[in-house]
């Protein structure tokens, strides 16, 4: 189980890397909108493709952060009856939904890749002033998609493995919903650094 963990530990490594890469993108992609609007009013001048840029910067920055959000067990779920069940029917129930998540994620990356092929090999290029080759964004979301699918694999391996040797509650704490308690400590880790 050690391996497992320090594979864990370089997923949510890389997975950080990539938000911050990904939000660092966004921000310059808002910079460069907010430049464009304001040049559009008051100097009558437009800068060409901003939201085409802004809309590949989007794409790829979400499916980067995908892996971020499963690892840190901040993926959306419905839970209503989830928090009255037993905990060994939660575990359960969390390695089902991994295995739901990693089925619908696999035919939707299959589809990318799809989509990947067929712009590279017709060179396919937007419709647009910038006339982008459509493989160099895709590409990106693309590999966010894939690093997504290797990171939710390992962790149904992961979850699977940790059923079996450390029962439901190791499954909890890996791939559960957040408590309550864990919610706030989350939210309130800056405070507690910005305090020191």
């Amino acid at each position: 189980m050690k391996a497992f963990v320090t594979v864990h530990g370089i997923l949510e490594r890389l997975a950080l890397w990539a938000v911050w890469v990904g939000g660092a993108a966004l921000l310059l992609a808002a910079i460069m909108v907010t430049i464009d609007v304001l040049s559009r009013k008051y100097l009558s001048v437009t800068m060409s493709g901003s939201d085409e840029i802004t809309g590949y910067v989007f794409a790829g920055s979400t499916t980067w952060a995908y892996a971020y959000c499963l690892l840190h067990r901040s993926n959306i779920r419905i839970d209503a009856l989830y928090n009255i069940l037993p905990l060994p029917v939660r575990a359960v129930l969390d390695i089902v939904g991994l295995l739901l998540l990693q089925l619908y994620m696999g035919y939707l990356t299959s589809k990318a890749v799809d989509v990947f092929a067929d712009s590279w090999v017709n060179d396919s290029v937007s419709v647009t002033t910038l006339l982008t080759p459509l493989w160099i964004p895709q590409l990106i979301w693309l590999a966010g998609l894939v690093f997504f699918n290797i990171t939710l694999v390992f962790l149904i391996v992961y979850a699977i493995l940790s059923f079996f040797v450390g029962g439901a509650p190791a499954v909890q704490r890996l791939t559960g919903t957040l408590s309550v308690q864990e919610e706030i400590a989350e939210e309130t880790a800056g405070v507690k650094e910005m305090s020191k």
